[in-house]
């Protein structure tokens, strides 16, 4: 079942959908940070499947800060200069403060739910989702069992005081990564970088890469690959049956 929510956040709010499993709960939240395309019906639809898991899911409209904003062809995002312009447009406010203030809210949203139990959520997402995953996680403390990042960039970037791997020491969630091949937003060095800033803050973690391309795991893009996108599925239930109630 899905349910449409109004999230309280730091400006303003953030209009969101809740995804409840079949049955009698509570269940554990997971909240899902979507790709650079933003919450659509692809995304609810991966909220559908998380609550078929057992979670209740919530997808939350990253870009709140912009009111109402027309829906992207995510398949034009980055080929057309003017759709690039407007992502970059939406996106600009997303630094790294912000996205742990509102992963506060987010997660405080789905832990006052009373179909939700205990007091941490898990987190995923995509794309720009996969870094705001991992961004919240070194912010958000204990609210946070589990965190995954799928064909995530910028996670772990040499010279840039903004790399969230340089806050690997603040996370206590256990972590789990899994990059796209041919990534520039994440190379096998920026892999190299971040696994040895997790492993040096002792944070239980996998960084892995699938054999697919950017966006594998989501079914709107052009390189969604089905085989990979299982792989993903299959690693999220293995993350969240082991951390989270």
């Amino acid at each position: 079942m899905r349910l449409d929510v109004r999230i309280p956040a730091p400006e303003g709010h953030s209009n969101g959908t809740l995804h409840l499993p079949e049955g009698d709960g509570p269940w554990p939240g997971v909240l899902l940070y979507p790709d650079a395309g933003g919450a659509r019906e692809v995304i609810r639809v991966m909220g559908d499947r998380l609550a078929s898991m057992g979670y209740v899911a919530l997808v939350p409209d990253i870009y709140y800060r912009a009111g109402d904003w027309a829906p992207f062809d995510v398949a034009e995002i980055f080929t057309v200069p003017e759709e690039r312009a407007r992502l970059g447009t939406l996106a600009a406010p997303l630094t790294n403060d912000v996205i742990v203030a509102d992963g506060h809210a987010y997660a405080d949203f789905l832990l006052a739910r009373p179909e939700v139990t205990g007091s941490a959520i898990g987190t995923t997402g995509y794309c720009l989702g996969g870094r705001m995953s991992f961004v919240a996680a070194t912010g958000l403390g204990g609210k946070i069992a589990a965190a995954a990042s799928f064909h995530g960039g910028g996670l772990a970037v040499a010279d840039d005081q903004s790399s969230p791997h340089l806050a690997a020491d603040r996370i206590t969630a256990a972590v789990y990564v899994a990059g796209a091949k041919d990534d520039r937003h994440f190379t096998p060095e920026q892999a190299e970088l971040l696994e040895s800033a997790l492993t040096k803050a002792g944070v239980e973690h996998t960084v892995e890469f699938y054999p697919a391309e950017h966006g594998f795991a989501v079914a709107d893009n052009p390189t969604h690959d089905p085989a990979a996108e299982a792989r993903h599925w299959q690693a999220l239930t293995t993350l969240y049956g082991a951390h989270l109630g």
